[in-house]
């Protein structure tokens, strides 16, 4: 009884970080989609970034970009990807979570 409530334990631990890990990603997709809809480029969005309430995770942006021609448009196609990450790679404490998003301006 006393193993299968520190598994239940760890497992709703587990489920807290992940639930942690996207938030974070997220707001790394929030913060460069707003950077992007400004005016930025992907050379302002390619960072890490750690918010003030998720301290213990790292959000790694990437950005990449591309015109296509659509008609008499030529829009820019930024797709963007957030990896927020938790612990080592490799230890039992590791985890993370991906995001992906494409926008056009």
């Amino acid at each position: 009884m006393v193993r299968l409530s520190g598994v239940q334990q760890a497992t709703s631990s587990y489920a807290l970080q992940g639930a942690k890990a996207y938030q974070a990603a997220k707001a790394g997709l929030g913060w460069a989609i707003a950077k992007i809809s400004t005016g930025g480029s992907c050379v302002d969005v390619n960072t890490a970034l750690t918010f003030p309430d998720l301290t213990e995770f790292t959000v790694n942006l990437t950005c990449i970009s591309a015109s296509h021609q659509e008609g008499n448009d030529t829009p820019l196609i930024y797709q963007l990807d957030a990896h927020s990450e938790f612990g080592t790679y490799g230890g039992g404490d590791y985890l993370s979570r991906e995001l992906e998003v494409s926008i056009a301006r």
